[in-house]
């Protein structure tokens, strides 16, 4: 599937640091990549179903700065991402609004592929529809099978049987609960609210995960070598993510509410498939809330993209808006946010053309700050507040300064 138009990158004299991330696996900060010179990223893609939020937008930009940080580190990146064009929330709005659940989908990632255009994100090299690996899930839940990791749960509603993952036979590469941390209670309400049916009667385990769910009347299925019907929602990036990529990956990401059961259940599957753990580190960005609540489509308090650039904001400001946050931490957009991220860059603009002044050295210092506070852990507010303090103090602005706040930070000024 077609991705989205890449910006352009500019390149900058010299590397920074290797960037070190912090996993959610293990708490500790890491170097995903491990000393290699290739960096594997996945990153969860959109469910099509509703305009592209603030809380999306800030997931991607936080993954976008880790690629350009590890590009400016010298490493070749490869980066995958899904976008699940078929599953319950997709068909439930398409049927609320009576239009085809394709034509929804379809509609849904263009304007994706708008908003991630206007923002600068870079494309992914493989931006993978999930209708079209359905045959290659199929086959995969199959081996499960083969294999004793999937079980069947007879149904009412179909002449087939639906697939489960089994969270209690032994892998090699993964045990429930090593990536989220959390006791069974904590699991097993998460498991309900996040897609889960931890209540499904027949389950070996109320943990266990849908793996293949078989035909519905009205439903879109496919007929695959596990009888008719349509994938679970965690094999999916699993499957995907070791085919583009290989196993292990750098670094899967998400928001954090991907935690569990999630991210936890794809690693599951992905253990039981490849015998490799998934990826050497699981990297989650914070919630973003408005009006007192999480931004949700549940909700509806949504504050989108789109809706920001029809007002009339630059692209820039809401970009720079979100990277003056920490990408792992929770907080609350205010409508002051905009207005404040758009006085700063004026000040950053008319610093780009302004005639070079200062020490060429302290230029030089400047971008070795940049570079240092995204290489930590993707301290993007660290590296904006770097950029205030040398206009405050009159650094020289140089070509190769302007050029390196473009590269890591994605803005581009004058």
């Amino acid at each position: 599937m077609r991705a989205w138009e890449a910006p352009s990158v500019p390149d900058v004299p010299g590397e920074g640091p290797r960037p070190v991330v912090h996993d959610t696996a293990s708490g500790h900060p890491v170097d995903p990549t491990r000393g290699e010179d290739r960096a594997a990223l996945y990153v969860c893609g959109i469910t099509p179903y509703d305009a592209t939020h603030l809380g999306h937008a800030a997931t991607y930009l936080a993954f976008d700065t880790l690629g350009r940080a590890w590009r400016d580190a010298g490493l070749l990146v490869e980066y995958a991402q899904n976008t699940t064009d078929v599953d319950d929330p997709l068909l439930e709005r398409a049927a609320r609004d009576g239009v085809d659940w394709r034509e929804l989908a379809a509609s849904q990632i263009d304007l994706f592929r708008r908003d991630m255009e206007a923002l600068r994100v870079l494309p992914p090299d493989e931006y993978v529809a999930v209708t079209d690996e359905v045959e290659r899930v199929a086959e995969a839940v199959a081996f499960l099978q083969e294999t004793g990791y999937a079980y069947a749960v007879p149904t009412a509603e179909s002449e087939g049987d639906d697939l489960y993952f089994d969270v209690n036979r032994p892998t090699e590469a993964w045990t429930l609960g090593d990536e989220s941390r959390l006791d069974r209670e904590t699991m097993t309400r998460l498991s309900a609210e996040r897609g889960g049916d931890p209540d499904r009667a027949g389950k070996r385990d109320p943990l266990d995960p849908l793996l293949w769910r078989a035909a519905r009347t009205g439903e879109p299925s496919w007929d695959t070598v596990v009888g008719p019907g349509r994938p679970g929602w965690h094999i999916e990036c699993s499957v995907i993510a070791g085919d583009r990529l290989g196993l292990p990956i750098s670094v899967q990401g998400g928001g954090s509410d991907l935690v569990f059961p999630h991210h936890e259940m794809s690693a599951g599957h992905a253990a039981a498939l490849a015998h490799q753990p998934l990826a050497n580190a699981f990297v989650h960005t914070g919630m973003i809330a408005y009006q007192g609540e999480k931004i949700s489509k549940s909700l509806g308090n949504l504050v989108t993209v789109r809706g920001l650039l029809d007002d009339g904001a630059d692209p820039r400001a809401i970009r720079l808006a979100l990277l003056s946050h920490k990408y792992s931490d929770d907080w609350e957009w205010f409508d002051g946010e905009l207005s404040s991220a758009t006085a700063r860059l004026a000040t950053w603009d008319a610093w780009a053309a302004g005639e070079p002044a200062g020490h060429a050295d302290d230029a030089a210092d400047v971008a070795a700050r940049i570079r240092a506070r995204v290489a930590d852990d993707l301290d993007t507010p660290g590296a904006v507040a770097a950029v205030d303090t040398a206009i405050a103090g009159g650094t020289a602005v140089t070509p190769e300064l302007v050029d390196l706040v473009d590269a890591l930070l994605g803005i581009r000024l004058g």
